[in-house]
């Protein structure tokens, strides 16, 4: 894939993710997809901040939404290759501290095959 279709893939999944439009969000991802997040290791420590499949994510991103409800993240930088996309965006919660957060989106054959969560 090009990078500007890998970037495309980037900017709908943070609309979904925006939105919390939890279908568009998953439809990016292939069904075995692998997650890992810091956030997954401390709310669910059994996971060691891995989880694996569309299901998987679906009850996590369901989750936060429904416990976060003004979740957003606002984008800082995005940096596209042929298979990856680098994003660094401002996640933001009414009442929280703004967390500057970096994510890797792995993209094979048009959909995300493994995403990965930095932050402190």
């Amino acid at each position: 894939m090009d990078s500007n279709k890998i970037e495309a893939i980037a900017l709908t999944w943070l609309e979904a993710f925006n939105t919390h439009d939890l279908e568009k969000l998953l439809a990016l991802y292939h069904s075995d997809a692998r997650h890992f997040s810091p956030k997954l290791k401390i709310r669910k420590p059994e996971t060691g901040g891995l989880i694996i499949s569309k299901n998987a994510m679906r009850e996590w991103w369901q989750e936060a939404f429904d416990r976060l409800p003004t979740l957003s993240y606002n984008l800082t930088a995005l940096t596209a290759n042929s298979r990856r996309v680098f994003m660094e965006y401002v996640r933001k919660v009414d009442g929280e501290l703004d967390m500057n957060v970096a994510e890797v989106l792995e993209v094979e054959n048009g959909l995300i095959i493994a995403s990965r969560v930095y932050h402190g």
